[in-house]
């Protein structure tokens, strides 16, 4: 069992202020994997006050500087991918493949378009008599959520590093064990003391304190969109910049194509993907209501096909994140058949076999309104729902009738067309057939938050702009 009783703050492993603690659940055994030390307002303090007496000097490192760090981050991480991934499966419930590939390989793009970024990122600009300059904002506050807690971690902590800033890295208690790796990894990369700091706890005891903190200058958040209001709030009274990136209902559009039956398949595929756990997930499908009975037995065929079971095989459905996580899932796929929606497979419990473990089945409905709660309401689970339309208006129209907007896909072989309905989508990430780019703005409309993150658009939320004028004399610009 992993026991983790100590905080990373100005360049130390240092002991917390108080003696509470939280346990660890692997959530494909229900089992204690882990005790982790647990901060508060005080161990926020000292973090904070570690970050702000590191800036002056870390904000007036150089663009080389910087870049040296990043890449020797990048290669002690590469030496640690193995201890990582066990620790995803053992944390989250990832499946091996997943833990080791694609969530670590995430992290490592992130890490890698910092760098990108930052080697030809123009600092200041002259605009006639004037220059516009670019300076880091100053200490952040970073709080991740567990779902893909290393990417997360990664796309918030590199560009701040990158742009200057210093900050105070506050995980979710759900995934502690790779936050303290990655703690690990940066000590050995070299940061200097005090740039980077690491504590655990939960929203009230850390979360709350490290938002509402005179001292910090900015809080990233990703995670729930009740928990974004709440950090805004708590972030108010010192009108710090607050950016967030929530939760989504995202659609996937499916075009009435020749590719259709390919398209219905890896709708579910992107369902099913980390347990349905992704902020972005596309879990309302739309497509054609004439081709409803074909989609509805393709979305069986793909999501009977999912293999479920153990994440430390195999398996490519693991179980979700807690026993309430599991709760909650139950709940909306019960309410999905009290509301007249179709089952077309899964449903409640666990799937055969497996008694214990927080595991549900991959479940699809078919003939879902957009006003039914599983429609509106964001499951984090592996839980599809098919919905008809009976044109492109329409289409367009069930998409955007949401209160989120942070991802959408439209999946079809007519190009020309999936970009002009890609064009009319209210969200902030619009795919076209899964299309993926570590240099798009990642960030949402509506409830799915405010402010972009990842590539040059991730910079721009950790920097001020500063006009100074009368730089140049007018008569230099004549």
């Amino acid at each position: 069992m992993r026991e983790y009783r100590k905080f990373y703050i100005g360049g130390q492993w240092l002991d917390p202020a108080g003696p509470d603690t939280f346990e660890v659940i692997n959530p494909a055994t229900e089992e204690v994997a882990g005790i982790v030390a647990a901060g508060t307002a005080a161990d926020i303090d000292r973090a904070v006050a570690a970050a702000r007496q590191a800036f002056p000097a870390w904000s007036a490192t150089t663009v080389a500087e910087r870049i040296d760090l990043l890449r020797a981050i990048g290669e002690a991480y590469q030496k640690r991918r193995e201890e990582l991934g066990a620790a995803l499966t053992e944390e989250m419930g990832a499946p091996a493949a997943l833990a080791h590939g694609f969530q670590l390989d995430l992290a490592a793009g992130h890490l890698a378009q910092a760098i990108e970024v930052l080697e030809g990122y123009a600092f200041s600009e002259q605009r006639g008599p004037t220059l516009i300059v670019k300076e880091p904002i100053g200490v952040c506050g970073l709080i991740t959520p567990w779902n893909w807690p290393l990417s997360l971690i990664s796309v918030k902590v590199f560009p701040a590093l990158a742009t200057g800033c210093t900050m105070v890295l506050k995980p979710s208690e759900r995934s502690p064990f790779t936050a303290q790796l990655f703690a690990e990894i940066l000590d050995a990369a070299g940061v200097p003391a005090g740039v980077f700091n690491m504590l655990q706890g939960d929203g009230p005891g850390a979360g709350v304190p490290l938002s509402a903190h005179s001292d910090v200058d900015m809080i990233s958040f990703t995670g729930s969109t009740r928990a974004g209001i709440e950090i805004a709030r708590n972030a108010a009274p010192t009108v710090k910049r607050v950016t967030q990136e929530l939760g989504g209902k995202s659609p996937n559009i499916v075009l009435d194509d020749a590719d259709f039956a390919a398209n219905v398949g890896k709708g579910v595929a992107a369902v099913t993907l980390n347990s349905g756990q992704t902020c972005s997930a596309t879990t309302r499908m739309l497509v054609p209501r004439a081709r409803m009975a074909e989609a509805v037995e393709l979305a069986r065929a793909a999501a009977e096909q999912v293999t479920v079971g153990d994440p430390t095989g195999d398996a490519v459905l693991g179980p979700v994140v807690s026993g309430s996580q599991f709760e909650r899932i139950q709940s909306l796929i019960q309410r999905g058949i009290e509301e007249g929606a179709t089952l077309v497979t899964g449903g409640m419990g666990r799937p055969e076999g497996l008694a214990r473990g927080f595991y549900v089945k991959p479940t699809v409905f078919a003939d879902v309104r957009n006003d039914m709660t599983i429609a509106r309401e964001e499951i984090f689970g592996p839980v599809l729902s098919i919905l008809g339309y009976d044109d492109i208006d329409h289409a367009v129209a069930i998409a955007n009738d949401t209160e989120y907007g942070l991802a959408a896909n439209v999946a079809g072989a007519d190009l020309d067309q999936a970009r002009a309905v890609a064009r009319r989508i209210r969200a902030g990430y619009v795919s076209i057939n899964d299309g993926f780019d570590f240099g798009s703005p990642f960030g949402g409309y509506k409830k799915s938050g405010n402010g972009r993150e990842w590539g040059e658009f991730g910079f721009e939320e950790y920097l001020e702009t500063k006009g100074i004028l009368g730089y140049a004399p007018e008569s230099a610009q004549a």
